[in-house]
């Protein structure tokens, strides 16, 4: 704790002393954080970035749409998937201006019928989707010209098995538009939400709409020329992303290098997502930027109230930095710390309230590019559940002190030829009432293009012990275009091999995939896939189908 606030102190009036531009383009990033509403990218610059662009997978030697850009900063972009292929942290993707979007390449693999695994929370990712998030800015067409770009999505799920009789129908449809400088003039418009149901929730839907409808993004800004902004609605301001999403108005001074906003409105309900009320929220925050030839750093500092029902829910200081001045080396730091807290007394069952300065949460990462072929990155986090002490308050007497959870995550990305990449990560993270700590590893090896036949294939495997589970998943995938930039297709088999400790039971399931994707016409596509799950037993079926219109 006693080295946050000076290295705050130091890195802040560095950057409102000194001044420069950024200059070159990488236009490969790295996947850094996937959650329900955003997917974060890191590129070493978004110089020629815009919002609305479409970012890339490498297919062999064929670029396929993957995601849209819809805010960005000079190191980092916030995008939405037009597609629902699973991608990891540390997956590569790429940026291509001018380039059409074309079909998506991979469907997700659902997961497991049969086993579904149930993990603590990912420390690193949980926390580090603030990474990518520093300083994220909307872009603005030039001369204030109109654009408008969107995206529509109906998708089916298809649940089914030759052990039950009740088969699960879901079906999800998705709505994403971008309006910039409509009609001309400084007002844009966002809005990003989705509606799911299922043949078995329909009458949870009619009491409640949020059961089903879940918006992550709504509002409307207007620019007071260069030194202001104001919006209105629902959104998650990027740089203060561990603050969640805010209903209600955001307003922000600049005054070059430094930034000084404000946000002030209503936490999203923590039970459907939908609209509450109760839950004001105020806060405000500094933030700084500083540019130069090698990169860039930012700086946030923030201040954050929540309530509930008027009374004291969190209180809590938000810092975070960004650095990427020295050339091939990226470091990002966040932490969080609680200056409120409300304890029970079991004598006469009664509350006080405190003033405390307890660290939270810690996230700390580098990555470092140390040649052409070579790339590693480290993470480091220290997280401890947060606690809403209004929300929470009948639970108090019987929370303790929380336990600090640890990880630890190493990678390493290597390209020693042309088309030929291996990845290799290993994590790590446990908490002092674990009866064992948590260990994973993945890695797979890519070729990319095949001579003679032209298909890209990818092997994998993933190890992981936890303190209840241990396993062992390897994989074997082909993929190729059919009709190049038309139709495109996928074929994955995986093994699987779980072991239970409490009670000695061992699962051993084969798992195969085929998807389909197919450009029907311009930024119209149909995507298909199917994954069967065979265990000594049981047999079961997923289908999934989308239909993607882009505008």
């Amino acid at each position: 704790m006693r080295f946050l606030l000076p290295l705050f102190l130091f890195v802040f009036p560095m950057g409102l002393l000194l001044n420069g531009q950024t200059s070159g383009t990488n236009e490969e990033g790295t996947v850094s954080y996937l959650s329900s509403q955003s997917i974060y990218v890191k590129f070493a610059s978004t110089a020629g970035f815009k919002s609305g662009d479409t970012l890339f997978l490498l297919k062999g030697e064929k670029l396929k749409p993957l995601l849209v850009v819809r805010d960005l900063s000079s190191i980092s972009c916030v995008c939405v998937a037009i597609t629902s292929m699973n991608l990891s942290v540390g997956d590569k993707v790429y940026h291509k201006p001018g380039l059409a979007p074309r079909p998506t390449t991979e469907q997700p693999a659902p997961p497991s019928a049969v086993i579904p695994v149930i993990k603590k929370p990912d420390t690193v990712a949980a926390v580090s989707k603030v990474a990518d998030t520093a300083a994220v800015k909307k872009a603005k067409p030039k001369a204030g010209r109109q654009s408008i770009h969107g995206y529509f999505g109906i998708a089916s799920y298809t649940d089914f098995s030759n052990n039950s009789s009740t088969n699960v129908q879901r079906m999800k449809y998705t709505l994403l538009f971008t309006a910039m400088n409509i009609g001309n003039t400084n007002l844009s418009a966002e809005c990003y939400m989705s509606f799911n149901h299922s043949n078995q929730n329909w009458s949870e839907i009619q009491s409640d709409v949020f059961n089903g409808l879940k918006i992550y993004n709504l509002d409307v800004s207007y620019d007071f020329g260069s030194r202001a902004s104001l919006l209105l609605g629902r959104k998650i301001n990027p740089k203060l992303s561990n603050m969640g999403a805010n209903d209600g108005l955001q307003f922000e001074l600049k005054f070059k290098p430094l930034s000084i906003g404000l946000i002030a409105g209503f936490r999203p309900d923590y039970t459907d997502y939908g609209f509450n009320s109760s839950l004001f929220q105020a806060g405000v925050y500094l933030y700084n930027e500083h540019r130069a030839k090698n990169g860039s750093m930012q700086t946030t500092l923030a201040f954050i109230n929540q309530t509930n029902k008027g009374n004291p829910d969190r209180r809590f200081l938000y810092l975070q930095h960004v650095n990427s001045l020295v050339k091939n080396l990226t470091f990002f730091g966040s932490a969080e710390m609680d200056l409120y807290k409300l304890n029970f007394n079991s004598a006469d069952s009664s509350y006080t309230s405190a003033n405390v300065f307890n660290l939270t949460n810690l996230y700390l990462s580098l990555n470092y590019r140390v040649i052409r072929q070579l790339t590693l990155s480290f993470s480091y986090s220290a997280r401890q559940n947060v606690i809403y002490y209004q929300t929470y308050k009948s639970y108090l007497d019987k929370i303790t002190d929380p336990q600090t959870l640890q990880g630890y995550t190493l990678q390493a990305v290597i390209r020693p030829v042309n088309k030929l990449s291996i990845g290799l990560t290993g994590g790590y993270r446990a908490e002092k009432t674990d009866p064992k700590p948590s260990k994973n590893f993945y890695g797979y090896i890519t070729y990319s293009q095949i001579p003679g036949i032209n298909i890209a294939a990818t092997a994998t495997v993933t190890i992981l012990q936890t303190s209840y589970i241990s396993g062992n998943i390897y994989g074997l995938g082909i993929s190729k275009d059919l009709v190049s930039g038309k139709l495109f297709a996928g074929l994955t088999y995986r093994y699987t091999d779980y072991h239970y400790y409490n009670n000695e039971y061992s699962s051993v399931q084969n798992v195969g995939e085929i998807d389909l994707s197919w450009r029907i016409w311009k930024k119209f596509s149909l995507s298909l896939y199917y994954e069967g799950t065979w265990d000594n037993a049981n047999q079961y079926n997923r289908i999934y189908a989308q239909l993607n219109l882009g505008f």
